[in-house]
């Protein structure tokens, strides 16, 4: 983010400076060719001047004098003065040996200086390998045109000076852009950092930690978002702690009666007659799944809560203490549980929640198992994971079963048994611990509950 702030800072500081520079520095550049341009045309004039009475209307001219104001002035100023009489016949030329006689007659700028006209331009020398700046004013005198003197000037000083402009411009920009970076890398850590405070809480919220909570730094527009932030996440802490005590606290008050009520039930075995026996059974059957409903809801409520903190813990033991447990169900059931876990298999997870795991998927492999099937708790090292599994060998799941599986209250259609919340109650333990859970067709048949935490 901050290259991107950073980029946008100089790319609008560039755009800046090449809106002011450029059109500064054409003007510039433009200043001193009319700046030459001027000085020069005040030359020839004070120049036509000085040869104006050594150049009569008729008569021979006094060709010495010409000359010598001639090459005085081109050798003060390293000009080139051409200095012609009225039918264009060069008097003086400072750039040739000779003493005229030369004809210019055929040359724009001296026809138009013999029209009286001043005249103006430039041109490249292919001798000098330059371009040189040329005046050609008229020489008169009593309204009449005597010659006409033409005063070339190269460029090159007046070039110079464009760009030494432009080099001085070029530097203002190359400080102007370092102050801009500066300034851009300086105010982009200051938009970045309550973003990325920002941007963490998000995350850690949306990872379940209700908890976390942005900094209320930076500009008003950061801090504004920051603090709405942080009064949702506090609603919403508020929301579900709400909901989650509201369910663990029906589902504890629920359990009693419902103990009883079985109880009850029970009793009335002895006392109903034998028709209404399949009636009692089948209520003593709904007080049962209603019981295991209450506790599931219990269950899921605490692993919504779930505040226990990750640690590296040895996955064998967590799992031998449940297998341990459900053993006895699992003989009664006429199932055997093979666990085969290495001792050196460590995971990033809370303990009771990983035991809860491997709990809640035994019961449902024990429920799903036929008699005499085997059901196979085994761990693998998978990369920067570690692998668990319990497949069992009952009659699986369609695809469509799979997906379903994990929603809260499902169960398969065919069977009355369990709460449909115990898959669900997995999903989220597992999740809790930066982990993930899939069914999967065992081979040869069955399902393969295969869950993924982090090594």
């Amino acid at each position: 983010m901050t290259r991107r702030l950073v980029a946008t800072y100089i790319a609008l500081a560039v755009i800046v400076l090449l809106a002011l520079a450029i059109p500064l520095g054409i003007e510039l550049a433009r200043n001193e060719r009319r700046a030459l341009a001027s000085n020069v045309e005040r030359d020839a004039f004070a120049l036509a001047s000085l040869v104006e009475d050594r150049v009569p209307p008729t008569g021979a001219a006094d060709l010495a004098a010409v000359r010598s104001l001639a090459r005085t002035y081109a050798r003060d100023t390293g000009t080139r003065v051409v200095v012609v009489d009225a039918r264009g016949n060069a008097l003086a030329d400072t750039a040739s040996a000779g003493a005229g006689g030369r004809s210019f007659a055929s040359r724009p700028e001296i026809s138009e200086a013999l029209a009286g006209s001043v005249a103006l331009g430039s041109r490249a020398s292919q001798t000098l390998h330059q371009t040189l700046l040329f005046v050609a004013v008229p020489v008169a005198s009593g309204g009449k045109v005597r010659g006409a003197v033409r005063v070339s000037y190269p460029t090159a000083t007046a070039d110079a000076r464009a760009r030494r402009a432009w080099e001085t411009l070029a530097a203002i920009a190359a400080v102007v852009l370092l102050i801009a970076v500066v300034l851009g890398v300086v105010l982009a850590r200051i938009v970045r950092r309550p973003l990325e405070s920002l941007t963490a809480a998000a995350a850690a919220v949306g990872a379940g930690d209700l908890s976390a909570r942005a900094d209320v730094t930076g500009p008003p527009e950061t801090r504004a978002v920051a603090s709405a932030f942080n009064l949702m996440a506090t609603r919403l802490d508020e929301l579900l702690r709400a909901q989650q005590s509201f369910a663990a606290d029906a589902a504890h008050e629920l359990r009693s009666p419902l103990q009883a009520l079985r109880l009850r039930l029970e009793n009335l075995e002895d006392e109903v007659a034998p028709g209404g026996r399949r009636d009692l059974e089948a209520a003593h059957d709904e007080a049962l799944r209603l019981s295991r409903l209450v506790t599931g809801l219990l269950e899921l409520a605490r692993a919504e809560d779930a505040a226990q903190p990750d640690v590296a813990i040895e996955l064998a033991p967590a799992v031998a203490r449940r297998v341990g447990r459900w053993r006895e169900a699992a003989a009664d059931a006429g199932v055997e549980l093979d666990v085969s876990v290495p001792s050196d298999l460590h995971v990033l997870a809370a303990s009771d929640r990983v035991e809860q795991v491997v709990e809640n998927l035994i019961a449902n492999a024990i429920a799903a198992s036929r008699r005499g099937g085997v059901i196979a708790v085994t761990a693998v090292r998978a990369g920067a994971q570690v692998e668990l599994r319990v497949r069992d060998e009952g009659r699986g799941l369609s695809d469509e079963e799979k997906a379903r599986a994990f929603d809260r209250f499902w169960r398969r259609q065919e069977t009355g048994d369990g709460s449909g919340l115990g898959l669900a109650i997995v999903r989220r333990l597992v999740e809790r611990d930066g982990g993930s859970v899939e069914l999967r067709d065992a081979p040869g048949g069955g399902l393969d509950a295969v869950v993924h935490l982090p090594g």
